[in-house]
């Protein structure tokens, strides 16, 4: 089906008035289509599915071996990715040295949404994706997502629908165009190019994909597993900061206002960026993680078995073998090891209201996958779990500022995946908490060394985000939660999928 480019205003000049338009885009919480009927077509194509998922042996992946030299899990191509091993010394946290399995995959993928004005309203072309690590099988994924053997078709599959929309955009049309870092604890090093582009012709619409505006978007921000990661990073680089966000709070002081005129340029801060930026490179420049690739069979304290590497302690995460059979995939059926993170992860940002102006805590965190050594990170991620085996007061701090926080203080509550194509049933916790600032002040006056905290507001923190390398991936989904928070909260569940299960 081809939509028709209904009163399309887009221009070079319309760019410029980009942050007014994205906000009527967040106001309209109908689109081309009504939300109810989104939720029908959605749950329609998650019946149509037909995908099994199986756990298999690693000597049943076809086309991936351990390598006898090294022992490192490879493609015979030489593409896509490998799981490697990992020596890493620090200086910073409860334990100082250790080794372990991770991805390389040094080849940059696009995470690509394109972006059509409809009546004036700016609309999103999403798509129902099939990822085999999904818990549910069927998310909601951007409109290209995909790396680079996938699209170089390595796989001698189908082409990536859309492609041509991202690689060969005009310079005027892209709205945003960043890398951005991936799970840098278990991803070596890895980014995504995550970009938006506006177009003004006619689009075909393929089967699988729907326009939605970014208020219908936000409504399904508060569905279980349903928004999947890839669209929260790429939603997340969106410009939402713009003038008379602070304006249309007025003189109220609730949570909304405040987080209004978090949102809203020139919003009062407690410290300016230029001090964050300093504080970010200081702590950079002291080199408190060294990561050294080494052979996966050199790893210490991991154990091989048939189906599975894991730790010897039975935390953290295993790899492992998968079998993919169905979906709408570029092939029909393949094998592939992933990474299985053990138990349900908490990311949280502690907010608070000062001088009106909502501000989050960010952790500036040590990653020993992270290219520049630190990123902005929530003030809590973590498993909650794997901290059980090490001694008392390793727990990371305000994690029960999290975990304990009363109903009252809770503002945003949301499970969300993590990336399906590498993570198998990897689900985190979204939370955002509203504390008193003079609480956590009391914590940190407690910290040993350079402080690892600070408050920011949600403005500062999108600036950062159009620049690579300064807000992790589970920082910046957080930062797409709090913008889903501009219109009106309301929870469901998503219907069951049949015909789609793990085993």
């Amino acid at each position: 089906m081809i939509v028709p480019a209904v009163a399309a205003t887009t221009s070079a000049n319309s760019v410029a008035a980009l942050p007014t338009r994205i906000a009527r885009s967040v106001a309209a919480r109908e689109g081309l289509s009504r939300t109810a009927d989104f939720m029908d077509w959605f749950s329609a194509r998650a019946r149509a599915e037909s995908v099994v998922v199986t756990r298999i042996d690693f000597d049943d992946l076809v086309g991936w071996g351990f390598r006898p030299e090294d022992g490192n899990l490879v493609h015979t191509s030489g593409k896509f990715f490998s799981v490697e091993g990992l020596e890493v010394r620090t200086a910073f946290g409860p334990v100082a040295q250790w080794s372990q399995p991770i991805i390389n995959q040094p080849e940059t993928g696009v995470l690509g949404i394109l972006a059509k004005e409809f009546d004036g309203v700016q609309h999103f072309l999403m798509q129902a994706k099939m990822e085999p690590g999904n818990c549910n099988v069927l998310q909601l994924s951007p409109t290209v997502q995909a790396t680079r053997s996938n699209y170089t078709a390595v796989h001698r599959g189908r082409a990536v629908p859309y492609l041509d929309r991202f690689v060969d955009a005009p310079p005027r049309s892209v709205l945003a165009d960043v890398a951005q870092s991936e799970q840098g604890s278990w991803f070596y090093r890895k980014r995504n190019r995550n970009m938006v582009v506006e177009v003004t012709d006619d689009v075909e619409v393929l089967d699988g994909f729907h326009w939605l505006t970014l208020g219908q978007l936000h409504q399904l921000f508060a569905f279980d597993n349903l928004v999947n990661m890839n669209s929260r990073t790429v939603l997340s680089c969106l410009p939402f900061c713009g003038a008379g966000a602070a304006e249309s709070a007025g003189a109220s002081d609730g949570f909304g206002a405040a987080l209004a005129r978090s949102i809203g340029w020139d919003a009062p801060a407690r410290h300016t960026t230029g001090e964050i930026l300093s504080w970010i490179t200081d702590l950079r420049s002291r080199r408190e993680v060294e990561a050294t690739p080494v052979p996966l069979n050199e790893v210490r304290g991991w154990s091989r078995r048939p189906d599975a590497i894991a730790h010897d302690s039975g935390q953290f995460f295993d790899i492992r073998a998968v079998a993919v059979t169905g979906g709408n995939r570029e092939i029909d059926s393949w094998t592939q090891p992933m990474i299985a993170p053990h138990g349900l992860g908490v990311v949280a940002f502690l907010a608070a209201r000062i001088g009106g102006v909502l501000h989050v805590l960010v952790n500036a965190r040590v990653e020993p996958g992270y290219l520049d050594y630190v990123e902005l990170a929530p003030t809590v991620q973590c498993t909650p779990e794997s901290y059980e085996h090490l001694p008392a007061g390793s727990r990371p701090p305000f994690v029960d500022d999290v975990v304990d926080a009363a109903p009252d203080q809770i503002r945003f509550d949301t499970v969300l995946s993590e990336e399906g194509g590498r993570f198998y049933n990897a689900r985190n916790r979204y939370v955002v908490v509203e504390v008193d600032a003079d609480h956590v002040r009391t914590v940190l006056e407690a910290e040993e060394g350079p402080s690892r905290y600070r408050w920011m507001t949600v403005e500062q923190m999108v600036g950062l985000i159009r620049h690579s390398h300064y807000v992790n991936v589970q920082a910046r989904s957080l930062i797409a939660c709090l913008h889903s928070l501009t219109v009106p909260p309301g929870r469901g569940s998503v219907p069951a999928q049949q015909g789609a299960h793990q085993s």
